[in-house]
């Protein structure tokens, strides 16, 4: 049995090593924390207010009198958890003696033995704990903190809105679905048969690096139930600050659905381009663009094959050693497209052919963009194939900032916690954006953000005068820092 008192610890630990002198290890260090950099993050939140507005769509039914934690603070230190690395409530339990999380919620830190100074594991778990009746706080016996989903989603649009000096003239918005394995007896939980397992199928807005929508979805539902609405949301916000901006909307073939495309159609300053599944018609169609392709490469494939016969002895295997020297013949062509029966209207189609010595591959998108506008080429390279950059933000999503921790048994509280992960995104994308622009950081994803900039080590000490941390001495990316924190200074308040 683990003794539940750290009497018996011994003060010090010796390492023998040969030809060096003793290494001595010991718990006498003083306080010493590892996550010096949340500095960084508390500050730019204290300018920006992310955290701040997040908590003003909540709503408060505990009684005064017995409330420690303001529900600011709860979804400050639950935030700054995720985004420090801390992905389960459990951590909390020792987060709340760290001195580094105390100060960046604003907390006084005095002597080292002094009360637990923030929220635990039971306290924050009333902020996730989402029972049915979710709004009836003020009735219900645990559930005393309620949350607004419309003000949330608004909210994301809204930071949106302000990461911009000014109205660009053209925005980008990308909608895409991932899956969210489980392994539990979640609400809403069903088997996917093309993710292979249980799952939610949460559905993402971005803009570039911009989190605009995380809705969480049941796994057993079509891809792109729901997008049109998040769409609507999307943009009628928008429009209210930022009426003349051009918007492309942009996905896979799985939103090149008439309901989707009449209404982009319908609205003003509002394209789209999606991807198309390909059919026999299609195919038809372009079969002469595939011709043209076959007699490029064919011809480039020729010239080289007689090039290599004067140095080499004919052989068989010079075709195959020739195909291996060229790039395969690429041919875009626009199409006029009109299914037989769910498309209201005939719309233009841009069909990629891309022909080589193994076989040809045919793809096609379709778009309300006037060719006289955007050429062919232009379409699908520049406008359409961007579109992969949004696996990126899932990859930080998922892996980094533990958007898949949807292990609560209710699908509203699975919900928050999405929420939660994207709001932490939405923070360490402004530090990225306003803060290490044209730095080596600019274009790094949220791990190495964290692993190179905040997770340093430092020693707290604390005076009558002022709490000073020392960073270590070898911390390689101390330049960078000094380059945030000069941009800091300069960024204004958003309050």
């Amino acid at each position: 049995m683990t003794p539940a008192s750290t009497d018996r610890i011994a003060k010090q630990f010796k390492f023998e090593q040969p030809k060096l002198p003793t290494v001595v290890v010991n718990f006498q260090g003083g306080r010493v924390i590892s996550d010096a950099g949340l500095s960084l993050i508390a500050e730019i939140d204290r300018k920006l207010q992310i955290t701040s507005q997040l908590a003003q769509c909540f709503k408060d039914y505990r009684k005064p009198n017995r409330v420690d934690h303001s529900i600011k603070d709860l979804i400050t230190q639950r935030i700054y958890g995720l985004i420090m690395g801390y992905e389960d409530l459990n951590d909390h339990e020792k987060l709340r003696h760290d001195p580094m999380f105390a100060l960046a919620l604003g907390k006084k830190i005095g002597l080292e033995q002094q009360q637990k100074i923030l929220a635990g594991k039971s306290t924050l778990n009333r902020l996730e704990h989402c029972p049915e009746d979710v709004e009836q706080g003020g009735d219900n016996r645990y559930h005393k903190i309620g949350h607004s989903p419309e003000q949330i989603e608004s909210l994301f649009v809204k930071l949106f809105l302000e990461s911009y000096s000014k109205e660009p003239q053209q925005i980008i918005l990308d909608l895409d679905v991932t899956d969210d394995l489980v392994h539990g007896n979640q609400e809403q939980v069903f088997f996917n048969t093309y993710y292979g397992g249980y799952c939610y199928a949460p559905l993402y807005i971005f803009c570039g690096k911009h989190l605009l929508a995380a809705k969480l979805r049941p796994s057993n539902v079509d891809p792109a139930f729901g997008a049109l609405s998040e769409i609507q949301r999307v943009i009628k916000q928008i429009r209210q600050k930022w009426q003349n901006v051009e918007i492309l909307v942009r996905g896979d073939s799985a939103y090149s659905r008439e309901n989707i495309m009449d209404w982009c159609e319908s609205q003003a300053r509002v394209d789209y381009v999606f991807g198309l599944a390909q059919n026999s018609r299609l195919i038809q169609m372009a079969m002469k663009t595939k011709e043209r392709a076959r007699i490029e490469f064919e011809q480039k494939l020729s010239t080289v094959v007689s090039f290599l016969e004067t140095v080499f002895k004919p052989d068989e295997q010079l075709p195959r050693l020739a195909s291996d020297l060229i790039d395969n013949s690429i041919w875009y062509k626009s199409l006029d497209y009109q299914t037989r029966e769910s498309w209201s209207q005939s719309r233009r189609v841009v069909c990629k052919v891309e022909y080589g010595a193994k076989a040809a591959k045919i793809r096609f998108v379709v778009t309300s963009l006037a060719p006289n506008k955007v050429p062919p080429s232009q379409l699908y390279k520049q406008k359409y194939c961007q579109r992969g950059e949004i696996e990126n933000r899932f990859k930080e999503q998922q892996l980094e900032l533990f958007s898949d921790r949807t292990s609560t048994h209710t699908f509203a509280g699975n919900q928050l916690r999405l929420w939660f992960s994207s709001l932490a995104y939405v923070l360490m994308n402004a530090l990225r954006q306003k803060c290490l622009a044209k730095t080596e950081f600019q274009n790094a994803t949220v791990g190495t953000i964290r692993t190179k900039l905040l997770k340093l080590g430092a020693l707290i000490t604390v005076t009558t005068r002022r709490i000073l941390i020392a960073i270590t001495s070898s911390c390689p990316y101390k330049h960078i820092f000094a380059i945030a924190h000069k941009r800091l200074k300069m960024l204004s308040n958003t309050a």
